[in-house]
């Protein structure tokens, strides 16, 4: 299974493209991607299709720095509820653990590494999407992003020590050298920032300490700790991922965090299988959707991850006792 990530990821593309004047719609689609997707920040795609499309966004665009121009225009609110915990931590040291421990719940291809030794804190950043595919941009995106999720925690008057890319430098660095400083360093061994370790102790200047409590019991509502916790998130993520067409139980134990056997055994002490849980999602979809006239039957299936409409329709029959379209009619009065 390859790695995916939230549409989150993809925040400020359109305008982007706008303002260096692309057209973003026929490049969207070139990757794979839904343009209309971008206002479903939580579902997910593969991540190999996002390091296409922002490689040839570059080529549309005459723009090397497209990724660090993309980074600028991020917000921390685009790691969804994650940004919730993160930004009430107390002191940079935790913020950082946590947002690396849960990089996973928005990007599954991107790992952030954090290491002290000799005064300094190294924050790597590692991106495997699953193929073998320039990343060039996407990395350049990651570490603009952690850059300025550091100034958030530390205050705009905060300088790194360096910001690393394995790559060559681009034949124009100053918007990398506006963002990042004199600091920055291409040709590198690794991806990612160093700062003074003595910044990791401290105070978290987003941190509000009312909202603490609230924040570390989301935070564990990620932990699949009990029987109703993990029965949700899976058909959380089933339904995040039924779109994509990539719903299974691997998948969803990655997202998770766990393995595939941690998945089934939890769902088993509650008395559901992943089978189960699926079913029943596909169900409350089903009813919610099917009930919208402006969707297709076509689009219904597709979004339920059907091969086609008229396995949708056998599936749906045996459910609701009758067919989709029957069903609808019923319930919207449109007998004729």
């Amino acid at each position: 299974m390859k790695p995916l990530a939230r549409y989150a990821s993809l925040n400020g593309y359109l305008e982007l493209c706008r303002s260096l004047g692309v057209d973003p719609v026929p490049l969207m689609r070139s990757a794979g991607l839904d343009p209309s997707g971008l206002a479903l920040q939580d579902r997910w795609i593969p991540a190999a299709a996002i390091a296409h499309l922002l490689e040839q966004s570059v080529e549309a665009s005459g723009h090397a720095d497209f990724g660090v121009r993309l980074a600028e225009r991020r917000q921390f609110s685009n790691l969804g509820p994650l940004s919730l915990v993160v930004r009430e931590e107390p002191d940079v040291r935790s913020a950082l653990r946590v947002l690396t421990r849960y990089t996973h719940t928005y990007n599954e291809a991107l790992q952030t590494r954090m290491s002290e030794s000799n005064g300094l804190a190294t924050l790597r950043v590692e991106l495997d999407v699953g193929e073998a595919t320039e990343t060039r941009q996407s990395v350049e995106l990651a570490v603009g992003v952690l850059h300025r999720l550091l100034r958030g925690f530390l205050g705009g008057g905060w300088k790194p020590l360096a910001v690393c890319f394995p790559h060559p430098a681009p034949a124009d660095a100053a918007t990398h050298r506006r963002l990042f400083g004199p600091v920055v360093n291409f040709d590198h061994e690794f991806a990612g920032i160093v700062i003074d370790a003595g910044d990791l102790a401290e105070p978290n200047k987003m941190s509000d300490p009312l909202l603490r409590r609230y924040t570390q019991q989301l935070l564990e509502s990620w932990e699949p700790s009990d029987d109703v916790t993990i029965v949700s998130r899976v058909r959380e993520l089933i339904e995040l991922l039924l779109p994509t067409g990539r719903c299974s139980v691997e998948q969803v134990a990655r997202s998770l965090g766990v393995d595939r056997r941690t998945v089934h055994r939890r769902l088993a002490e509650s008395g559901e299988t992943f089978s189960t849980v699926l079913d029943a999602t596909r169900v409350e979809l089903a009813e919610r959707m099917v009930a919208n006239p402006r969707l297709s039957l076509t689009e219904i299936a597709d979004v339920l991850a059907f091969s086609a409409p008229s396995n949708f329709s056998r599936w749906f029959g045996g459910r609701f006792g009758c067919s989709p379209s029957r069903w609808r009619a019923q319930r919207t009065g449109d007998t004729g």
